[in-house]
């Protein structure tokens, strides 16, 4: 029965990642550096849950049900072109993330700031595609 529920709670996961991106990117231009770093904390815990109940979701679902795309033609290929982006990008997101905390955390921001730089672009394109990914699936079939 759990498996119902959770890729509605990956597609709010994924959507709250990328609000709470969104917000702290603004506190920083302000020179906000406690609020940027708050967001940004709540931005990863929010993607670290989406990871385990994503992971947990297709543990509980292996060899029981098998998620298939229904549209065809225009859509098909739309759903295909984000879905072969976003999943790259996801994994790619995961290392550079820490790496770009593991600066910030020792104060080196010009090193922070070079990941960020692309980082936040990317991570914020992996959390709107993967809201993007449950519409098509679920919602708009």
């Amino acid at each position: 029965m759990l498996t119902k529920y959770l890729p509605t709670l990956n597609a709010c996961l994924n959507g709250l990642a990328g609000i709470l991106l969104f917000f702290g990117f603004k506190a920083i231009k302000k020179g906000k550096r406690g609020t940027h770093k708050k967001f940004m904390l709540f931005a990863l815990a929010a993607s670290a849950l989406f990871l385990v109940s994503y992971i947990t979701y297709h543990f509980l679902i292996h060899g029981v049900v098998t998620t298939h795309y229904q549209r065809h033609g225009f859509w098909r290929f739309i759903y295909f072109f984000i879905l072969s982006t976003h999943t790259p990008l996801a994994v790619i997101i995961v290392p550079f993330s820490l790496i770009a905390i593991w600066h910030a955390y020792h104060t080196n921001f010009e090193k922070h700031k070079g990941i960020t730089r692309w980082l936040f672009p990317v991570w914020m394109y992996v959390s709107i595609t993967g809201v993007l990914i449950y519409l098509m699936l679920y919602i708009f079939k």
